[in-house]
């Protein structure tokens, strides 16, 4: 009786569905739990590391958006060549990468080179995964998934990162704090020490190298279906300038056209744009949602776990190890509501879920200046930052059901571009209202743009009819 509970439990939770998609998810989904570690190690902290070098609030708030800016490109280039030169390829250049970053940012101070190492190394202001990595690993567990499973693993690889964020904001508080100079007993918050922030940017250095042996396990099975080797060396040439099928990839012989394909569009080897490689049925939909994400993400960038941290510093004075409590009971509190988003998305369906659990979040950003003591101010954040991730699984899985497997990639990578490029304005427009003393303003206006992206979603999405073949 218990074995058959547990069964049950693991089958409702989702875990069972990753345990059966095989060796190269658990891999992903452990990449990304440590990777995760080390965006929550160092985005909690990373406004007051540059405070602690002197830079000016407008300074802060320019790197990040230079950061993010420079992820955007980055991201276009990779995912519109992950799938010719390779996903492992590609996943295992990011990581190498994030090494090179930490060493970086764990032995120099030099504002410039710290923004060319945070774009090339995808450091995360917002603590957020906002490179390259995710398009192409949400493809390639699109693809390794059914569409019944899909939904519950897609909900473990956010919930893993939610775990990682959590364990790495917590560990580099107790970091940060142990280095803080002490009188009386006392702990004395000293944030110009920069020993500690320095120390935690180690940890990048860590998790970059699991990444990038994780990359060099995986499998064949993650690239992809329908290319041979020889098929690959050739699409690495021409992915960029030919659309075959009109998705950008030959069709397989003995197969029929991808679904989404229509009997008025024409093969044309002169379409150069990467646009062009996704078909016009998906286009007519993605548009909607790429202007959706792009109001959340522009909210997002205004109000990043970084800002907001440093908000919380500003208005109550917290110290590193409290500040790294906070942050990590909040990712605890997201972890724990991720694990629900799989089952409740396959009860009440993909778009209802990421609407109704991202209102109340929303809300709490709206609201977040509003409380003037520390205990009121934290139920917020832990209402924002706990149902903050239940839509991303149910939006991964919404987006596959709706694009072809071909176009995921492709797909995902736009994606993901567009909600960098529009979180970009965000961190500049919150260090110039900080400087004039007007903080509290950029949570009221992200949290009026996430009801917008929540609202509209709704309305646009909750009766379009899905295919889950």
């Amino acid at each position: 009786m218990v074995m058959i509970s547990s069964s049950i439990l693991l089958r409702w939770i989702g875990l069972s569905s990753v345990y059966e998609t095989g060796k190269d998810a658990w891999l992903i989904i452990i990449a990304r739990s440590c990777r995760m570690f080390a965006y929550g190690a160092n985005s909690t902290f990373l406004a007051l590391f540059f405070s602690a070098l002197g830079f000016s609030d407008f300074r802060i708030g320019l790197f990040m958006t230079l950061t993010l800016v420079g992820d955007v490109f980055l991201t276009l280039i990779l995912t519109a060549l992950a799938d010719s030169l390779g996903r492992r390829r590609t996943l295992l250049f990011g990581s190498c990468m994030m090494v090179v970053s930490g060493l970086v940012f764990a032995t120099m101070e030099n504002y410039w080179l710290l923004l060319l190492a945070a774009i090339v190394g995808v450091i995360s202001p917002s603590g957020g995964d906002f490179g390259p990595f995710r398009a192409i690993e949400e493809s390639v567990l699109s693809q390794l998934t059914s569409a019944e499973g899909r939904s519950n693993v897609l909900s473990w690889y956010v919930t893993s990162g939610s775990f990682g964020s959590a364990i790495g904001s917590e560990i580099a508080g107790h970091i940060l704090q142990s280095t803080f100079t002490k009188a009386d007993n006392l702990p004395m918050r000293d944030w110009s020490n920069l020993d500690g922030y320095h120390a935690c940017f180690g940890l990048y250095i860590l998790f970059g190298l699991v990444n990038i042996g994780c990359a060099l396990l995986l499998s064949a099975h993650v690239e992809l279906i329908g290319l041979s080797p020889k098929d690959e060396a050739e699409e690495s040439e021409l992915s960029l300038l030919q659309n075959i099928d009109g998705h950008g990839q030959p069709t397989p012989m003995g197969q029929e056209a991808p679904r989404h394909a229509t009997s008025d569009e024409k093969p044309s080897s002169m379409r150069k744009s990467y646009l062009a490689r996704i078909s016009q049925p998906t286009r007519s939909v993605m548009w909607k949602v790429w202007l959706l994400l792009a109001l959340d993400s522009l909210a997002d960038g205004m109000a990043s776990l970084s800002l907001t941290s440093y908000y919380l510093d500003a208005k109550f004075h917290v110290s590193a190890s409290t500040l790294g409590h906070i942050v990590s009971i909040a990712y605890f509190l997201a972890a724990f509501s991720t694990i629900l988003a799989g089952p409740l998305a396959n009860r009440i369906g993909l778009i209802n879920t990421m609407v109704f659990t991202h209102i109340p979040s929303s809300a709490a950003v709206l609201m977040f200046p509003l409380p003037a003591g520390l205990n009121l101010t934290m139920t917020l954040f832990f209402v924002r930052m706990g149902l903050n991730n239940m839509d991303q699984a149910p939006r991964a899985a919404f987006i596959a059901a709706v694009v072809a497997p071909e176009e995921r990639t492709a797909v995902n990578g736009i994606t993901t571009m567009l909600r960098t490029l529009a979180s970009t304005i965000g961190p500049t427009l919150t260090g110039g209202l900080a400087q004039q003393g007007q903080f509290w303003i950029a949570f009221v206006l992200a949290g009026s743009l996430r009801l917008v992206y929540d609202l509209g979603l709704w309305i646009l999405f909750v009766n379009m009819p899905i295919d889950t073949a």
